[in-house]
Formats: structure tokens, sequence, C-alpha cells
């Protein structure tokens, strides 16, 4: 259940009258002025006069068991008929109170933390090249990939260069086969015709040739391109520098 705060930020609750409670004060007030105007001019049991000590000459002088009794039924009615009109309207008062909004001069109190506009939410992180270099990493260190590629084999015989091929070939053949799974972006053999439907994602397929007009685009497929559906890469042992593609190697005597 809400706790119900008299003052909240700049804002004060007034009580103010319903319209129709005005209405019922003002029929509540003219009962009793009728039900006293009964009581001092028309009342069943009789005029209450025990204050009065003399009576003019030849009037009837009540007994004054009768003033007694009198006089008794109108405290009774003077007593109890506010105090009933008292109770009514304590009982229907809240009902007929609409609490109204007005602006305070004081000093608005603080904001709850609720109602704080919730931070931006963080920038995604930007991409590491720490696994790419790791990767690197294993085709160096079982295929010699790096030194491979690095070296100038114009000089060789091509004789000489399909042999270190070979090798390097089936090394790094393995390294792939066990750290990553690799699947067709698109189904088929090289040479099929194949559809490029409208909203395809440029970055999966290259146009190339005669590319006009809009999609969907048919043509013969060139190479069915790969996506790396899943990585294995092992975890690399703490305090190594992950741009290390290969360690120095330094042989002591």
């Amino acid at each position: 259940m809400p706790t119900f705060h008299p003052f909240r930020e700049g804002i004060a609750l007034q009580a103010k009258l319903k319209p129709f409670a005005l209405i019922l004060i003002v029929l509540f007030s003219v009962v009793l002025a009728a039900g006293n105007y009964f009581v001092f001019q028309r009342a069943p049991f009789g005029a209450c006069t025990i204050m009065q000590t003399d009576y003019p000459l030849g009037a009837d002088v009540p007994n004054s068991e009768d003033l007694r009794s009198a006089c008794s039924n109108y405290m009774y009615y003077f007593v109890g008929a506010p105090l009933v009109v008292g109770l009514l309207l304590l009982l229907i008062l809240p009902n007929l109170v609409t609490k109204e909004e007005i602006a305070r001069e004081a000093k608005p109190a603080p904001a709850p933390e609720s109602r704080k506009a919730a931070p931006p939410p963080p920038p995604p992180a930007r991409p590491t090249t720490d696994a790419a270099v790791q990767l690197l990493a294993l085709f160096q260190r079982e295929g010699r990939l790096v030194d491979f590629l690095r070296e100038d084999i114009q000089p060789y015989e091509d004789t000489q260069i399909g042999a270190a091929v070979r090798e390097i070939h089936k090394a790094c053949r393995q390294v792939l086969a066990e750290h990553l799974t690799l699947e067709p972006v698109l189904s088929g053999q090289e040479g099929d015709e194949v559809t490029v439907p409208a909203g395809f994602d440029p970055s999966a397929v290259r146009l190339t040739g005669n590319v006009s007009g809009e999609p969907p685009f048919r043509g013969s497929l060139r190479h069915a391109g790969w996506r790396a559906a899943q990585v294995r890469l092992p975890a690399q042992p703490a305090g190594q520098d992950p741009k290390i593609v290969a360690p120095a190697e330094v042989e002591i005597p």
C-alpha cells in the first residue's frame, strides 16, 4: 500500500468540499431549525417553566412534577439532537471532502532515487585482435606458416617449393580442423546457378560481374564462402603477452 505524503515535489493537498456537501449541510441546518421550532411551539410534553416563579393573576400554575418532566424532555432534545447531527456529519464527512493539489512555496523535496533517469548503457566493447593473433600463433607453431609467408620464395625451384608446401599444408590443415569448425555460406558446387534474395548480407555474399538493378539476383556460384560455425581456442597462460605470435628462440651452448 503506497504511503501518503501530504507534500511532494512542490505540491500540497488542500481539502475542499464537494458541491453536494454544501446542500447536505444546509439541509441538516434546516431540519435542526425546524425541530427547534416544533419543540418550542408545539412540543407535546409541555413548556419548561422551572425557572419562572411569578405567574399572571388567574393563570393555571402547573405542578412541580409536570414542570420537571417537561424540562427533562427539553434537556434530552437539546443534548441529543446536536449529538445525532454531529455523529451523522462525522460518518459522512470523509465522503464530502475532496483533496485538491495546490503549489506550495516551500522548496520541493528531492526526487527519489527511483525517479532518476537511468544511465545510458555502456558502449559495446571494442573487438580485440587477441584471438586472431592466437590463431596465427597456432599456425606458426605447428606449420611455420608465418615463416613461409614472410620468406621470398622466388629464387627457389618449383620442386623445392612443392616439397616444403606439402608439409606446411599438412600441419596447418590439422590446426584448422582442431580449432575451427567451418561451413559454407551458400550450399552448392562451384558453377551452379544460385539466387541471391533481397535483403542479403553484403558481408556474407559478394557480387561480381555485371551487377545492376535490384535484388533478387541470379548468377553462377564462384565460391561457396566460409563461415566459422565454432571456434575452439585454448586458454592463454596468465601473464603471457597476447601479441606474441612466436617467441624468439635462443640456444644456450
